[in-house]
């Protein structure tokens, strides 16, 4: 079941960004569409963790929920889902695989902690890589949008990197309550915000959201993006340990590379692979000293782990 659940949180976090990308083209409008998403899968789990006891509504008075949604869910996606208006969904995958290296820059700048020379060495592979996806992209088209698309997804990887950092900060000094309500409730406060922000920016047509590309996108994120992808990887997580489902980072780019070209019809080339490769290359290098307890992992799961949920 562990390696079941892996192959499927690989998989679904590698198809969203295809998803994403399908409902931008719909013109459903990208915040108003995150909101949605974030804030009905937030409230669907939130009130089944509520109903099996393992959480309760005093978790939303606490500021520290509406801190990890500022980074984690409304600023990381508000980034995504504008940027994937003007970038295919694979190239905004293998941009958002930055988002370790930018952890390490944040650790070393904000919480001075100082990575090794192999930290050091990934987190310049890794910009190599981005430079090698975007910079040939830019001369061959003249399209400004595409460029600052480009750079807002990245923008949402510093949000992503500063909340996860925050998260896991909130997520010791909240030991006692289920990882699942904690996320549950972030999302909740990120997609509410999410949607005050197309409140104030956005026109939302209902006809536009009601047509079968945009409201088949939004359900996919919804119930598999959101749902059930973040509530195999906690359970990933409580089965094994943070290190081996954060793996999927590595797989993600590729799978959304992959299936945009086969079914969207977007464009790949080979230098295009080669940034994406050379980007999740300097990723690894950049955690490889996380990456070594995977090699401890135990070939057998103990009996009395407890439930995530």
């Amino acid at each position: 079941m562990i390696i079941f659940n892996y192959i499927v949180v690989c998989l679904v976090f590698g198809t969203t960004f295809l998803a994403i990308k399908v409902g931008m083209d719909a013109a459903a409008p990208p915040f108003f569409s995150a909101g949605t998403r974030f804030l009905v899968a937030g409230l669907v789990l939130y009130l089944l963790m509520v109903l099996r006891k393992k959480a309760s509504f005093t978790l939303f008075l606490r500021k520290e929920m509406l801190l990890s949604g500022i980074g984690l869910t409304f600023g990381t996606f508000a980034c995504l889902y504008w940027g994937e208006q003007y970038i295919s969904s694979g190239i905004a995958a293998v941009l958002s695989a930055t988002g370790p290296l930018i952890i390490l820059v944040l650790q070393a700048v904000l919480l001075k902690q100082k990575g090794g020379p192999l930290s050091v060495i990934g987190v310049l592979v890794g910009l190599a890589g981005v430079a090698l996806l975007v910079l040939p992209s830019i001369t061959v088209s003249t399209g400004k949008w595409w460029v600052i698309g480009c750079l807002v997804v990245l923008l949402g990887e510093v949000f992503y990197s500063a909340g996860t950092l925050y998260s896991k900060w909130v997520t010791e000094l909240l030991s006692e309550v289920s990882p699942i309500a904690l996320n549950s409730a972030q999302m909740i406060y990120g997609g509410a915000l999410l949607l005050l922000l197309s409140a104030l920016t956005e026109q939302v047509e209902i006809g536009n959201m009601l047509r079968p590309a945009a409201l088949g996108s939004l359900l996919y994120l919804i119930v598999f993006g959101s749902m059930i992808g973040h509530s195999l990887f906690y359970w990933l997580v409580a089965k094994t340990n943070p290190v081996f489902p954060s793996t999927w980072l590595y797989v993600s780019p590729l799978i959304a590379l992959t299936i945009g070209a086969l079914f969207y019809g977007e464009s790949v080339n080979w230098v295009s692979v080669a940034g994406g490769v050379t980007i999740i290359v300097g990723t690894i290098l950049t955690n490889w000293d996380n990456l070594k307890p995977l090699r401890a992992y135990p070939s057998k799961v103990t009996k009395n782990e407890r439930d995530p949920c």
